[in-house]
């Protein structure tokens, strides 16, 4: 089952100046990132980021079972 609230989010700057959204689920340590838009809110790019994780997680359950 996939809670939001354990996803662990960060935000990490690079030597460029360029900011990585990395998220990720302590218990199946599936973790993403993306390359943050500094065009885009930052809230909408995490959600959107958090939709993909939660379908990752749905499907490596699937082919698991």
């Amino acid at each position: 089952m996939f809670d939001r609230k354990n996803v662990q989010i960060d935000i990490i700057k690079l030597a460029d100046g360029a900011r990585l959204l990395r998220l990720t689920e302590p218990i199946s340590g599936l973790a993403l990132e993306k390359k943050l838009d500094p065009s885009q809110p930052v809230v909408r790019q995490k959600d959107r980021l958090l939709s993909v994780l939660e379908a990752a997680l749905a499907h490596t359950q699937t082919v698991a079972a």
